[in-house]
C-alpha cells in the first residue's frame, strides 16, 4: 500500500507539474512577444499571443455570473477540490500501524494477537543485542501478512551487521514461530546514538 501511495503521489505531482509548466510556458511565450519575434503563428483563437493580452478577458470572467446556477456550481467545485486535497493530505500521515495479527493456532480458526504486544516483544529482543541502545518497531501490512519496520539506535561500539543478523535470526524468527506465519518481512534502519559531550575538569 505504501508503494501504491508513493506511485500515485509521483504521478499526480508529475501531471500537475506538466500542467503548470505548459500554462506558464504559454503565458511567457505570449507575454514576451515571442510569437511575432519567431514568426510562429499560433492557431486561430489561441490565447496569450501578444504582450498586452490578459489571461481571462472580462467577457470570459463575467459570462455566466448572471446565471442562477453559476455561483452554486463554483462553490461546489471548490468544495470538492478542498475535500480531495484534505483527503490526499491525511492519506500521507495516516497511521498505518497494524492493530492485530492473525495467529495460526492449528485448529483452523486462529486467534488475534495485539499488534502493539508483538511490537513490544520485538523491540525488547532487539534491544537485548550488544550495542543496541534502543529499538523502535512498527507493524504494517495485513493481519495475515504482517511486515515489520525496525529502527535501531546503535552505540558507537556496536556492530551494525551483527545487530541486523541477531534481529533477523532471533527477534523476527521468534515472532514467526509465535504467530505460525511462514515469513515476516523486515525493514531495518540504523542510526547512531548522539551523546552529549561532557565537560572534563
Amino acid at each position: 500500500m505504501r508503494q501504491v501511495r508513493r506511485t500515485v503521489n509521483r504521478v499526480l505531482l508529475a501531471l500537475l507539474g506538466l500542467v503548470l509548466l505548459g500554462t506558464g510556458g504559454l503565458v511567457l511565450f505570449g507575454g514576451l512577444g515571442l510569437a511575432d519575434a519567431w514568426h510562429a503563428g499560433p492557431p486561430g483563437g489561441w490565447p496569450w499571443t501578444a504582450p498586452r493580452d490578459v489571461l481571462l478577458p472580462a467577457a470570459d470572467r463575467t459570462r455566466w455570473t448572471g446565471s442562477g446556477w453559476w455561483w452554486p456550481a463554483v462553490i461546489a467545485a471548490l468544495a470538492v477540490l478542498v475535500l480531495l486535497a484534505l483527503w490526499w493530505l491525511l492519506a500521507q500521515f495516516r497511521n498505518r500501524r497494524l492493530r492485530e495479527v492473525l495467529v495460526d493456532t492449528g485448529d483452523g480458526e486462529g486467534a488475534l494477537l495485539r499488534g502493539r504486544a508483538l511490537e513490544d516483544v520485538l523491540a525488547a529482543e532487539a534491544e537485548s543485542a550488544d550495542g543496541v541502545h534502543r529499538a523502535v518497531t512498527r507493524l504494517t501490512g495485513r493481519r495475515r501478512e504482517p511486515r515489520v519496520r525496525v529502527r535501531l539506535l546503535l552505540e558507537p561500539h556496536a556492530d551494525p551487521a551483527g545487530a541486523v543478523h541477531l534481529l533477523s535470526t532471533r527477534a523476527v524468527a521468534h515472532a514467526r514461530e509465535a504467530t505460525g506465519l511462514p515469513e515476516i518481512p523486515a525493514e531495518v534502519r540504523l542510526r547512531a546514538v548522539r551523546h552529549r559531550a561532557e565537560r572534563v575538569t
